[in-house]
């Protein structure tokens, strides 16, 4: 019965390592998908990690539950202990260890949170950054050609009188004086 549960346990595990390393494969490759697509498809990622970190928590609680009982039994089939030997010192600071282990996962899941909420974040920024970037060098030829109307109305009529001005312009790049 017990080889049983172990085994199961053991499948268990092995096919939420196999649905981790999917979602990050698919993550890899919705990354790098055009961001109208990818904004939806990091949205289902990001639903379908929570549901598996879920099914993993579930899954170590209930693997932690099943070997303690194991373990116990274990001690009290061998004869080595007797549930009534046990003091109440050494539960006392068993269940203070067990508290602080249950914080400190607590912490790190709060942590992990935090951090995939500022990986978020900081592609949001990046992805503004990137469109405005593109507006800024739109803007640039833009004052570019006009800087050239001049000179090509000069062209067309002979005659040209912000030479100078259209010159020194030209050399400084359209920008303006600091």
């Amino acid at each position: 019965m017990r080889k049983q549960k172990r085994q199961k346990f053991s499948e268990i595990k092995a096919g939420l390592d196999d649905a981790e390393s999917l979602i990050r494969k698919m993550d890899l490759e919705a990354r790098s998908l055009q961001p109208n697509v990818k904004a939806v498809l990091l949205a289902k990622l990001r639903e379908y990690k929570s549901d598996l970190n879920n099914l993993k928590s579930e899954h170590k609680r209930l693997a932690s539950a099943n070997s303690n009982q194991a373990a116990r039994d274990d001690l009290l089939e061998s004869g080595m202990a007797d549930a009534m030997s046990v003091s109440a010192n050494q539960r006392g600071r068993l269940m203070m260890s067990t508290e602080r282990l249950n914080e400190s996962s607590d912490r790190i899941k709060e942590s992990r949170r935090t951090m995939m909420e500022t990986e978020e974040l900081g592609v949001s920024i990046l992805q503004d950054l990137h469109q405005k970037r593109q507006s800024l060098l739109h803007a640039n030829d833009t004052v570019f050609l006009l800087l050239k109307v001049p000179y090509r109305l000069h062209l067309l009529t002979g005659k040209f009188e912000g030479k100078d001005e259209r010159k020194r312009l030209m050399r400084k790049g359209g920008r303006k004086n600091k």
